[in-house]
């Protein structure tokens, strides 16, 4: 599973519009991945979450997939449109 899906495959499962939830990955500068979520905009609150909790949460399980899949300096961008 590559990082792409599995961000899809969480994001999905916390929203009620899923065919909506679009996730990109762009190059950064100095070699850091720019991983973007973009769902939305009745959506955001709940991948933030209360006090952003859900948001922490799936920062950390995203940045643990990818260092097990040796990805480094990976930057989550979260946004609604």
């Amino acid at each position: 599973m590559e990082l792409i899906d599995y961000c899809e495959f969480l994001v999905k499962s916390i929203v009620k519009k899923p065919e909506l939830v679009k996730v990109k990955t762009f190059g950064g500068d100095e070699d850091a991945t720019i991983l973007e979520i973009i769902v939305s905009k009745d959506d955001i609150g709940r991948v933030i979450g209360k006090q952003g909790k859900m948001a922490s949460s799936l920062r950390t399980m995203i940045l643990a997939y990818a260092y097990l899949h040796n990805i480094r300096n990976l930057k989550i961008n979260i946004d609604s449109f």
